[in-house]
């Protein structure tokens, strides 16, 4: 693990961020839950090539994100089977405290919409259009 990782993983327990990023001058952090941090870098078009990350909980959706923003590590507190799999297909070294097999909604009652978004898809670019929609219908329920 590189120290831009660790130095994430600091910042993401002490000042209990959901996700940090860094490539060890720049740092950005986020108090949001679920994707909707990555999306709005994402739309941003921030260049986040060789970045590193901490987050506290990384699914398949959140892995197509972070390939699509080209960071090169990733550490997870919680980080499932399919996040694991976007990762070793896009070189991208990751990390974690507890891997998981699926990533559940809040109410614990199914799989998260964001996985579900993502199911069937391993294209990033495809990925950020399916829950950039994911998160508009959400809105509007």
């Amino acid at each position: 693990m590189n120290s831009n990782t660790q130095r994430c993983i600091e910042l993401l327990k002490r000042e209990g961020f959901t996700c940090v990023l860094s490539d060890g001058g720049n740092y950005i952090k986020s108090y949001e839950r679920g994707v909707s941090p990555l999306v709005k870098l994402i739309c941003e078009n921030k260049n986040l090539a060789g970045f590193s990350a901490a987050d506290k909980i990384v699914g398949k959706a959140a892995a197509l994100l972070y390939a699509k923003l080209k960071v090169c590590e990733v550490y997870a507190d919680v980080l499932s089977e399919g996040a694991i799999s976007v990762f070793e297909k896009y070189k991208i070294s990751c990390y974690c405290s507890q891997p998981t097999d699926n990533i559940l909604n809040r109410q614990n009652t199914g799989l998260c919409p964001m996985e579900q978004a993502v199911l069937e898809i391993d294209d990033p670019d495809v990925a950020f259009e399916a829950i950039k929609l994911k998160l508009s219908e959400l809105s509007d329920m």
